[in-house]
């Protein structure tokens, strides 16, 4: 038995208690974790913003040490330092043959069937976007595994799961960013921090990031901001004041808002990339004239997992890290055990503070 935090149901308390994981069976790895980011999915999970089986064990970006495999795993063996991915792509789908695996038909498969039992009752539960890292230990496909590069700290490694792929992913991969092109940042929360610390590793300038709390600027600059705003009716105008008059050449939403993507839009310049990173809900309705959209030739795009491919951008990640371009440890501003997890959601959802971790 291991403890996790439980959420039985849409909007109810997380329920800190002991669960029953069996052990691996063919094609599955079983983690021990040492560390678990809560991440703004997390929240939208446990309220109903993103659909999920309940009663569940959430978080979906961690980092452990491999302690048992089942039959036929072959990628990785106990004791090895792993990094989970809550979206491991089936590499046989139409949008996998296109190279696109960050939008794999069959990602989110293991959150649909229980994985393990509450320990008091024999209740089943399932996996938070198949991975339930809120745990002291999981079991998860060997496809969602990814081996840990050395010279990085396991605790902080949680990180790599899905805030630093995605802002990482978001500035190099969705965004293209250049060097010498301007960025504006839209919240700077865990995602955030990460896509600031990437605009600085694409020699991009000014980096300017845009948050609803004046506490947020010192982490924003040591992140690679070189403005900070904080969010008003006229945001738009002061980023355009900031950029020659013109607007960022990138703005990169981290929000999930609608009147956050309608803003970071017209924060761009003529013939920018605005791409929205942030998961909002389905009542959140963006709207554009016509003849702005021919007008303003902006292009405005999506960005699921920072369209990343894990496996190839691990390493590329590991090696900034070693190199001291990317720092994993500035990005968490509390580390706390599963208790804490609620309120860590409440800092969340009142936009305080970068990424909490779950230290195990």
């Amino acid at each position: 038995m291991v403890r996790a935090a439980v959420l039985p149901a849409v909007s109810q308390p997380l329920i800190v208690t002991e669960i029953e994981i069996p052990a691996p069976g063919p094609g599955q790895v079983r983690v021990r974790l040492a560390a678990a980011g809560v991440c703004h999915s997390d929240l939208s999970l446990s309220n109903g913003t993103l659909r999920q089986p309940v009663p569940v064990v959430l978080g979906h970006e961690g980092a452990g040490t491999v302690i048992e495999v089942g039959e036929g795993v072959t990628a990785v063996a106990p004791g090895d330092r792993v990094v989970l991915n809550w979206a491991p792509s089936c590499g046989a789908c139409h949008f996998c043959a296109l190279d696109e695996p960050w939008l794999c038909a069959n990602a989110g498969a293991g959150a649909t069937a229980p994985y393990a039992k509450l320990a008091s009752d024999g209740s089943e539960l399932y996996a938070g976007l198949g991975t339930a890292v809120f745990a002291e230990e999981t079991v998860v496909p060997e496809n969602a595994i990814l081996p840990l590069p050395d010279g990085i700290p396991l605790t902080d490694a949680a990180l790599l799961g899905c805030a630093v792929l995605t802002g990482y992913g978001a500035v190099h991969h969705a965004a293209r960013v250049r060097g010498g092109e301007s960025v504006a940042v839209f919240g700077v929360g865990g995602v955030g921090l990460s896509v600031l610390q990437s605009a600085r590793i694409a020699d991009a300038g000014p980096v300017i990031a845009v948050d609803v709390s004046p506490a947020k600027e010192e982490l924003a600059r040591a992140a690679g901001a070189t403005d900070f705003l904080l969010a008003s009716d006229d945001t738009a105008k002061q980023i355009r004041k900031l950029t020659g008059g013109y607007g960022a050449d990138v703005a990169i939403e981290c929000v999930g808002r609608a009147d956050t993507i309608r803003t970071a839009w017209s924060s761009t310049r003529r013939g920018g990339r605005t791409t929205v990173v942030g998961i909002g809900g389905a009542d959140q309705v963006v709207t554009f004239s016509a003849l702005e959209l021919f007008y303003f030739g902006r292009t405005l795009s999506g960005c699921v997992y920072g369209n990343s491919d894990p496996a190839r951008d691990l390493p590329v990640l590991a090696e900034h890290i070693r190199a001291g371009r990317l720092d994993l440890g500035a990005m968490v501003t509390e580390r706390i055990g599963l208790e804490g997890i609620p309120a860590a959601f409440s800092a969340m959802s009142r936009g305080v503070g970068g990424r909490a971790l779950v230290v195990f």
